[in-house]
Order: structure tokens, then sequence, then C-alpha cells
């Protein structure tokens, strides 16, 4: 797996470029903002990331690790590939995706081409929880009210924005919390929600989602 490569760019078009290493030129496809930082003749390393796409290997570079994570992350969305992460990156800052997915704000997804308002309410939906503001991650903690799990207002949410009822929401969770109380300690929205939808009816569930 190729994770970085030094080297001199040769070559920057409008959504790739080459750089050399070795003497060999290596083509990778880049966000727009990758791409504005990088002028030939430049040294420079490139955080990398290798896909391949029926059969055909297709190469993709990133100024910091973080933009490479954020893609790997958002291609883990159902529906979005690597075009479709490319665009996030295009459109916002790695920050500023956690941020958004922090924030539960799925309208701001709407604003990169090629997203609308369901795939936007997926990526919140399945990405809660994944990716958080760098200074939640840094500390390892999160705001919560006092003796409550911190992705209930999240599940709460994300519940109405599938079609339950308020009352029907709070229940699920409840019943959730008392069929396996170490969820209350989970951090990960996405294992809240699923075991959410359980207790409140696979069936329903199905039909709603």
């Amino acid at each position: 797996m190729i994770s970085s490569l030094t080297g001199e760019i040769q070559h920057v078009t409008v959504n790739s470029a080459v750089i050399a290493v070795g003497g060999v030129g290596y083509l990778f496809s880049a966000s727009p903002n990758t791409l504005s930082m990088l002028r030939t003749g430049q040294e420079v390393t490139v955080q990398t990331q290798l896909l391949i796409r029926d059969d055909n290997p297709v190469l993709y570079g990133f100024s910091t690790a973080d933009e490479r994570e954020i893609f790997e992350v958002m291609m883990s969305v159902s529906g979005i590939g690597p075009r479709i992460a490319l665009a996030v990156l295009s459109v916002f800052d790695p920050d500023e995706v956690r941020q958004h997915i922090d924030q539960q704000d799925d309208k701001a997804f709407t604003k990169v081409p090629g997203i609308g308002p369901k795939s936007a309410r997926r990526i919140i939906l399945e990405l809660s929880g994944k990716l958080v503001p760098r200074e939640e991650a840094e500390t390892g903690t999160k705001s919560a009210r006092s003796g409550e799990p911190v992705w209930k207002e999240q599940v709460h949410q994300a519940l109405i924005g599938l079609g339950w009822k308020e009352k029907d929401a709070t229940k699920g969770i409840e019943q959730a919390l008392e069929a396996d109380p170490e969820l209350a300690a989970s951090a990960d929205v996405s294992a809240a929600l699923r075991a959410t939808l359980r207790n409140l009816g696979e069936g329903q569930a199905r039909q709603r989602l």
C-alpha cells in the first residue's frame, strides 16, 4: 500500500497531478484545494490512498493525513464514492466536516455537488460518533447532560428525522438501554441507533428507512 510519496511535482491539471519519485512519475487525483497548493518543480510530500476500481488502480493524493482520513471515512457511507468524497473536501476543510457531523448539520452537506438531502442525512447517521471535532478527539471528552449517554440526543434527533414520533423515539431509547445496559457507556452513535431501531421493531424500521 502506498501511504505517501515525496518527490518533485512534474505536472498539475484541474483534477490531477504527477509527482516524480525515484525516476518514476506517479499520477494521482486530488481535490482542487490540494491541487491549488502544488507548483511544478516543487518538492513535496503527498499523503496517498490507492483504490482499485473495476481492476483499474487509481491513486488519490492529499495535502495532509487528516484530509486522507476524511476521504476514507466518507467513503464508508453507503452510496458515497471517491468522486463525492473528494467533492466534500473541495467544499469543506477537515475541521468543518467534523463540526457539521458533530452538530448534526445535514443541510451543510447539500452544498456539495452530488449530495442531496437523503444522502446528506445518511452521512450524519452513519458517521455520528466516528468523526468528532479535533479538540474533542484530543481530550477524549464530549459534552452530555449528567447521567445520560453521550449519544442520546443525537439518536433521538435521528429517529425523529426518520419519521418516528418524539414519545416513540424516547421509549425506543429507554428500551434499548434496558436491553443492553452497557450501551449507556458507549460513544458509538451508529451502534446505539441500530439497537434502538431494533427495539422499535425491525419491520417498521425498514419501512421508514
